[in-house]
């Protein structure tokens, strides 16, 4: 490698810093400013002096100090000791930084991002003179009770592996000796590195056709996003952004998943700290800590390194994504990261679009969400492997013609409109549910062993939706003219909406059982609400007055549905039959 190039410090802008004398150094190369040895990005070069984005406070920096290029892209270490971390933005450990420097970390740490220290056991999938290539699995190691850690060859190496053995070995000792054709040995480590803006690569891109479970009713119903999808979660402040994203990391069906809080609130990132090792995965009963990887860039952090946490946590979510395991990242949020983009495109003097953000915004947000997918990883034995991105935006005061809020629509597929009526309401999740969308729809289905319920749970879902739109038109009417003008089938309907709307759609996020809904509670749930729907019908066509049906008291057991638990799901079946049996004799009163 040739000589590090040093240049000098000739201008400070808060955190862009421009140095002279850095020819030949290239975009995107890491380099280490002024004496602190603080650490920044290269963003632009013209002629001799390189713009830099600085990670860090650059208070007491000024020109003159050295600046060395350390001839590296921004990238993160990749192995063993992943899940369970918390990182900042550019994956320094902060639980190791406090336990060596206290609450407040000094500036330039050298910390690695895995523990050079720990030793993990390694069990090797292959034997000597196997020929092995780029993305080949090599072994395994045990990194949580819920993760094998599957160990790959990385980019650029490939021919026939010598010395390989089982062992306990740290993330930088040699596993393995690969020999090339041409004789070059490459050493295996349990550790490999990636630049972070760079998405790795894949075999082939394959159709997402099977639903991310998240327990939540009104996504998975009615909204759902697939294994490998993305979403959007736009909303004005106060709607339940964050807790929704909470709830999704909490409850999704996802082998690991990586949040990255981009200029969140500090208390709303210790949220995350303290609840996920209390919180018990529905799965399998552990910790979710053991499958979730934290990227805490709060908003007191430094500007620069909130553009750099999204990069660094899909990053991390792909090289899981290529184990072949099912990947969810939250980010959280991409409208912090979009200002943070153009705090740095303002800084560097570039000719700013609309509403003051940089040209690239849409760019840079599509590029971002095409990383998500399902795939065909690479290497042997085959495996398949999904990424979902699941994004809030916190557009200012709600207003969803917001550049980072249209710009993100353009690329995903799933919208959760959140509304802040329903928010005052106290109805959460506060998605609502005649502005959200998703084209992930046709993948309901699939969700259920036995065919004929998916079906039927597509159909309902359909026959839900139709009655709440039909509740928006209905209620103008009753604004207009009073309740008494409806029809008796008009008021049911009327009803039934809002039986849909407490009783299924909203959740209780803190309620131990309504925290989480399985797909086959859900269409109970759903089939109970909508069969009293149907019997109502009947038993208004029969000469029932609707003011009996709305007193019919196993009402009362068709809003409490929701706290039964799973276990106990033939109760939802047995409020069916009370339905009837209700409705029967209201039947026999008007004979009679």
């Amino acid at each position: 490698m040739a000589d590090k190039k040093v240049g000098r410090i000739v201008k400070v802008a808060g955190p862009v810093v421009v140095a002279e004398g850095m020819t030949g150094v290239r975009m995107y190369d890491v380099v280490r400013v002024g004496n602190l040895n603080i650490i920044g990005e290269i963003v632009e070069l013209r002629g001799d002096k390189a713009s830099i984005q600085v990670y860090e406070e650059t208070t007491g920096i000024g020109p003159g100090e050295p600046v060395t290029d350390t001839q590296v892209p921004l990238s993160v270490e990749l192995g063993p000791g992943l899940i369970e971390s918390i990182y900042d933005g550019i994956q320094r450990p902060l639980d190791l930084l406090m336990e060596a420097e206290g609450a407040f970390m000094s500036r330039g740490s050298l910390m690695p991002g895995l523990n050079r220290e720990k030793k993990w056991h390694f069990q090797p999938v292959i034997t000597d003179g196997t020929k092995v290539s780029p993305g080949d699995i090599i072994g395994h190691v045990q990194e949580t009770t819920l993760i094998a850690h599957k160990i790959m060859v990385p980019f650029g190496i490939s021919g026939t592996v010598h010395k390989i053995a089982e062992g306990d070995y740290t993330v930088d000792e040699t596993v393995a000796v690969c020999k090339a054709e041409d004789g070059t040995e490459n050493q295996l480590k349990l550790m490999q590195q990636w630049p972070v803006r760079n998405s790795r690569e894949v075999k082939k891109r394959l159709t997402p056709n099977s639903l991310l479970i998240t327990g939540q009713r009104v996504i998975d119903s009615f909204f759902p996003v697939s294994k490998g999808g993305t979403a959007c979660i736009p909303g004005p402040f106060g709607t339940g952004k964050t807790v929704v994203q909470h709830q999704l990391a909490k409850w999704v069906d996802a082998d690991v998943v990586v949040y990255v809080g981009c200029g969140e609130r500090g208390n709303e990132m210790t949220d995350v700290l303290t609840e996920f090792p209390e919180l018990k995965d529905p799965r399998s009963g552990e910790p979710l800590m053991k499958r979730s990887v934290l990227i805490a860039n709060t908003s007191n952090m430094p500007v620069a390194a909130r553009e750099a946490s999204v990069y660094t946590g899909i990053t991390i979510a792909e090289y899981f994504r290529d184990m072949g395991f099912t990947v969810a990242v939250m980010a959280d949020s991409t409208s912090r990261w979009a200002e943070a983009m153009r705090e740095i495109s303002t800084r560097l003097e570039e000719m700013p679009a609309e509403e003051g953000y940089p040209a690239y915004l849409a760019a840079r947000i599509a590029a971002f969400y095409e990383r998500a997918g399902r795939v065909q990883c690479i290497g042997t034995p085959e495996r398949e492997g999904t990424l979902s991105i699941i994004g809030a935006v916190s557009p200012p005061g709600g207003d969803l013609s917001d550049s980072v809020v249209q710009a993100t629509l353009h690329v995903v597929k799933v919208f959760w409109s959140l509304e802040g009526r329903l928010a005052y309401q106290r109805h959460f999740p506060a998605i609502s549910w005649l502005t959200s969308y998703s084209f992930y729809k046709d993948s309901l289905k699939d969700c259920f062993e036995d065919k004929e319920q998916g079906m039927e749970m597509e159909k309902m879902t359909v026959d839900a939706m139709g009655l709440l739109e039909q509740e928006a038109e209905l209620l103008e009417i009753v604004r207009l003219v009073g309740a008494e003008a409806l029809s008796p089938t008009d008021r049911l309907a009327l009803e039934t909406s809002r039986s849909i709307r407490e009783d299924f759609l909203h959740q209780n996020a803190f309620h131990d059982i309504d925290t989480h809904t399985s797909m086959p509670k859900q269409y109970e749930m759903l089939k109970t609400i909508l069969h009293f729907h149907k019997q109502g019908i009947v038993a208004i066509e029969a000469g029932v007055e609707t003011a009996d049906i709305f007193k019919l008291a196993v009402r009362e057991d068709i809003a409490r549905a929701k706290y039964i638990p799973q276990a106990d799901m033939s109760k939802i079946v047995d409020i069916r039959k009370t339905i009837e049996e209700q409705m029967k004799k209201l039947h026999t009163s008007v004979a009679t």
